[in-house]
């Protein structure tokens, strides 16, 4: 029996897919924001999908403002666009 692959919906584009193919972003106990790349960290996540595209829409919607239920800096957006570029580098 093949394993069930857990599914996330994106915070940019709305779409479901697979949680391996997303991004998580968290926010901790402190309410820090920050990249999770190993998706393991502990804190409240959001996925977004592995393209500039939906870091694009994220941005413009608000994404992680709705998704945390808190208002996010826009400097928290650049410095993830920012990692995000430095860590999936097309």
């Amino acid at each position: 029996m093949a394993k069930k692959i857990p599914m996330r919906q994106c915070v940019g584009c709305g779409e479901m897919k697979e949680k391996p193919s997303l991004i998580r972003i968290i926010k901790d106990n402190t309410g820090a924001i920050s990249l999770d790349v190993t998706g393991r960290k502990n804190g409240r996540g959001a996925y977004v999908c592995k393209n500039k595209e939906c870091l694009a829409m994220l941005k413009k919607k608000n994404g992680l403002d709705k998704a945390f239920q808190m208002r996010v800096d826009k400097e928290i957006y650049e410095q993830l666009e920012k990692e995000f570029a430095d860590t999936y580098a097309e």
